[in-house]
C-alpha cells in the first residue's frame, strides 16, 4: 500500500513546485511593471516636470493684451473732433517661435518688408517684440492664416480726426504708442489715455479662448472724453475767412480767434497754414506749432485801447482832452515817431479812432511807466493766460525801471513789448466785460470770470465807445462794418523787429472786433503775419473779422431783421465803392431772411430751409423725425421739396434739398 502512494505524492510535489515558480514569475512581472510605472512617474513628475508643466500651460492657457480706447475730443455740441478706431497690430513672443526662418519668410510675404529684419526680431531673447503696428484688414487676415507659433495679433486704437485740418494745431496729434505728442492731446494725455493691460484666459481642446468672469468685457481701461468750448461750425467759418486773408495778401501765417464775451469760451481757434493731424508726419514741425499761444509778437496799435483805459482810470486824461500830434512826425530821444497822416490836434478819442502813434506816445508819457506797466500787468501781459496748452508763452513786459523815455513812448503804441494772441484776447475781454477780468477757456467748465476789476465800468464803456468810432465813424476799421449792426474794434499794424537789429520792412496786421458794439456778445481777433503789398490791419485783417462775424451770427440765428440789412447803407471805404456789390452782406441778408422765414413757418408743416446752411437744415428736419435727401454741392440750401408749410409726405416719400454756393443761388 505504501509503495502505491509514493508516485502520487511525488507528482503533487512537482505540481506545487511549478505553481510557486508561476507565482514568482507573476510577482516579478508585476514588480517590474510597477517599477517601470514608478520610474516613468519619477521621470515625468520629477525629471521632466517643469518642462511638461510649461507645455500644458501653453496648451490650455493664453495671454491676451487689451488696450483701452482713448477718450474722444468733442466740441460744445458733441461733434467729434478726435476719436480712436480699432485696428490690428502684429507682435511676436520670440521664445514661442519654433522656426524663425520659416516664420520670417511667411511674415515678409504677408506684411511685406525684409525677411532678415523679421528674422532678427524673432531670434531676440525678449519676451515681446512688435513686428508691424496698425496694419490693414487684409494684412491682419494674412497673418492670422499663417498660424505660426509665437506670432500674434492684437487690437489697438488708431487716432482719427474726422475734421481733417479743423483746429489741427490746437488738437495736436497722437503717436503710434498712443501718447499725445502735441496740443490738447499732449496736455490731457493722462485724462484721455486708455490703459494697456494683459491677462490670461483658458483654451479648450480646439484652441478657442474661454473667458471666465467677464474677462473679455469687464475691464475698465477706456480713457475719458474731453469736451471743448469750440463750435465746429464757427471754427470752420473762421478757418475759411482766415485762409482767404492770409493767402489773399501773401502772408506767412495767420491766426483768428472767436470768443464768447460773457463766458470767455473760445468758439474758434484757427491757424493758417492748416495742419492735418491725421497725416502729421507729412508736415514740417513748425507747422505743428500752436502759434496763437506760443508765439509772442509786438501787438502794435491794438495796445492803444489799454493805454487809454489806464490813463482814464488814473484820471490822467479825459476823452475830450486834446494832444498836438506834430503834423505826423515827432522826435523822442533822437528816435522819430511817425503817423500815417499829418495830424494836428486830436482828442483822446480821436487818437484811438485814427490810431495816432504820436498821440499815444504823449498819453503814455503823461501816464508814466509805473502806472502803465501796472495796468498791463493786471490785464495779464507778461504772464501765461493759463490755457491747457504746452509751451504757452509769457510774452515780454520789461520792468518799468528799465524803460527809457523812448521805450515808454513806443510801448504806448504797442512796440517794445510782446504778447500772444491769447493774451490780447483776454485783455479785450476785460474791456468788453466792464473792466472785469474773464479768463478765456478751451475746456468746458474749466474757466470763467476771474472777478478782479482792472477798470471802472465807466472807463471800460468810454473806451468801447471809442472803439465803436474806429469802425462806425470813419476811423481805421471801416472795413469791419456790418449792415444793420454796430461793430466796435481796433486796428493794429506792427512793424516787425529785424534780425539785424532795429525794425525791418515787414509788418504784422491785426484787428480785434466786437459785435454788437453796445452789448458785445462776441470778440473776434485776427492777425496776419507779413502781408503784402498792403500791411494795414484795417485792410488785411478787418475783412476777415467781419466775414467771420456775419457767418457766425447767421449760423446762431442772431442777425437782425432782413429789412434792416436791406435798408442799411453800403460800406464805402477802402477799395470798396458805395455802389459795389458786398458779397458778405448779400450772404448775411439771405441767411437772415431764411432764419426769419423759419420763425413764420407752421410747426406742423415742412420747415422753410431755403437759404440756411446745410447743418441747420438737417437739424430742422431731424427735429421732425425726417432725414432729407441731399443733392448738389455747396454751402446753403437753394431749393427744397416739398415746399415750406406743406404737409409732410406720406408713404415713405423722401424730402429733398438741393445745395448751391451763395453766389449761384437764384
Amino acid at each position: 500500500m505504501s509503495r502505491a502512494k509514493r508516485p502520487v505524492n511525488a507528482d503533487r510535489a512537482r505540481v506545487r513546485d511549478w505553481a510557486g515558480v508561476r507565482m514568482i514569475v507573476v510577482a516579478a512581472a508585476f514588480g517590474l511593471c510597477w517599477l517601470a510605472l514608478w520610474g516613468r512617474a519619477f521621470q515625468v513628475q520629477v525629471l521632466m516636470g517643469d518642462e511638461l508643466a510649461a507645455k500644458a500651460l501653453r496648451q490650455h492657457q493664453a495671454v491676451e493684451m487689451a488696450s483701452g480706447e482713448r477718450g474722444r475730443i468733442l466740441d460744445r455740441n458733441g461733434t467729434v473732433l478726435a476719436k480712436s478706431v480699432v485696428c490690428r497690430s502684429v507682435y511676436a513672443r520670440p521664445l514661442e517661435v519654433e522656426n524663425a526662418d520659416r516664420a520670417a519668410a511667411s511674415l515678409a510675404k504677408a506684411l511685406g518688408g525684409s525677411k532678415a529684419g523679421y528674422r532678427t526680431r524673432l531670434l531676440s531673447r525678449e519676451h515681446f517684440v512688435w513686428l508691424r503696428r496698425q496694419v490693414g484688414d487684409r494684412e491682419a487676415a494674412a497673418v492670422a492664416d499663417l498660424k505660426e507659433p509665437g506670432i500674434h495679433l492684437v487690437d489697438e486704437y488708431r487716432r482719427l480726426y474726422p475734421g481733417g485740418h479743423l483746429a489741427g494745431q490746437l488738437l495736436g496729434f497722437v503717436g503710434l504708442d498712443g501718447v499725445g505728442l502735441e496740443g490738447l492731446e499732449r496736455s490731457f494725455q493722462s485724462r484721455l489715455v486708455g490703459l494697456r493691460t494683459s491677462f490670461t484666459v483658458g483654451r479648450d481642446a480646439s484652441g478657442r479662448h474661454l473667458y471666465l468672469d467677464g474677462e473679455d468685457a469687464g475691464r475698465d481701461v477706456a480713457g475719458t472724453d474731453l469736451a471743448l468750448t469750440l463750435d465746429a461750425e464757427i471754427q470752420c467759418m473762421a478757418e475759411r475767412a482766415l485762409e482767404k486773408a492770409v493767402s489773399g495778401w501773401g502772408g506767412q501765417w495767420g491766426g483768428l480767434m472767436v470768443l464768447d464775451v460773457a463766458s470767455g469760451d473760445v468758439l474758434a481757434w484757427a491757424q493758417y497754414p492748416f495742419f492735418n493731424p491725421n497725416i502729421y508726419g507729412r508736415y514740417a514741425p513748425e507747422t505743428w506749432r500752436n502759434r496763437l499761444a506760443m508765439d509772442a509778437l509786438e501787438p502794435g496799435s491794438t495796445m492803444k485801447p489799454f493805454l487809454v483805459a489806464a490813463a482814464l482810470q488814473d484820471g490822467v486824461v479825459r476823452p475830450g482832452d486834446v494832444f498836438h500830434c506834430e503834423q505826423g512826425e515827432f522826435t523822442v530821444a533822437d528816435k522819430t515817431i511817425r503817423d500815417t497822416h499829418d495830424y494836428g490836434d486830436l482828442t483822446v478819442a480821436e487818437i484811438v479812432k485814427y490810431s495816432s502813434n504820436i498821440g499815444a506816445s504823449k498819453i503814455a508819457e503823461k501816464l508814466g511807466a509805473e502806472r502803465y506797466h501796472a495796468a498791463l500787468s493786471k490785464l495779464g501781459f507778461g504772464r501765461k493766460v493759463g490755457l491747457p496748452l504746452p509751451g504757452e508763452a509769457r510774452g515780454i513786459l520789461r520792468d518799468p525801471g528799465r524803460w527809457y523815455p523812448v521805450d515808454l513812448a513806443a510801448a504806448g503804441f504797442g512796440q517794445g513789448l510782446s504778447a500772444t494772441m491769447a493774451q490780447m484776447a483776454a485783455a479785450y475781454l476785460c474791456l468788453a466785460n466792464d473792466g472785469v477780468l474773464v479768463r478765456p477757456g478751451l475746456v468746458a467748465g474749466d474757466h470763467g470770470r476771474d472777478g478782479r476789476v482792472v477798470f471802472d465800468p465807466a472807463v471800460a464803456r468810454a473806451v468801447m465807445a471809442m472803439l465803436t468810432d474806429v469802425v462806425e465813424a470813419d476811423g481805421t476799421g471801416t472795413q469791419a462794418r456790418i449792415k444793420g449792426l454796430t461793430v466796435a474794434g481796433k486796428t493794429g499794424t506792427a512793424q516787425k523787429a529785424s534780425s539785424k537789429g532795429g525794425y525791418g520792412k515787414h509788418y504784422a496786421a491785426s484787428f480785434a472786433g466786437f459785435v454788437p458794439a453796445d452789448e458785445p456778445a462776441f470778440l473776434v481777433i485776427c492777425m496776419v503775419d507779413e502781408p503784402h503789398p498792403q500791411h494795414y490791419g484795417g485792410v488785411v485783417a478787418a475783412p476777415a473779422v467781419r466775414e467771420t462775424m456775419i457767418n457766425a451770427l447767421a449760423y446762431l440765428g442772431r442777425l437782425p431783421d432782413p429789412s434792416a440789412l436791406a435798408l442799411a447803407p453800403d460800406v464805402g471805404s477802402g477799395d470798396m465803392g458805395a455802389g459795389d456789390r458786398d458779397e458778405a452782406a448779400v450772404e448775411a441778408l439771405a441767411l437772415a431772411g431764411a432764419l426769419a422765414r423759419r420763425t413764420r413757418t407752421s410747426g406742423n408743416g415742412v420747415p422753410d430751409v431755403v437759404g440756411l446752411p446745410l447743418r441747420r437744415a438737417v437739424e430742422m428736419f431731424a427735429q421732425s423725425g425726417r432725414v432729407p435727401d441731399i443733392k448738389g454741392h455747396g454751402r446753403v440750401v437753394a431749393r427744397q421739396e416739398p415746399a415750406a408749410g406743406r404737409s409732410w409726405p406720406k408713404g415713405g416719400v423722401s424730402c429733398v434739398v438741393w445745395l448751391a454756393d451763395i453766389e449761384n443761388r437764384s
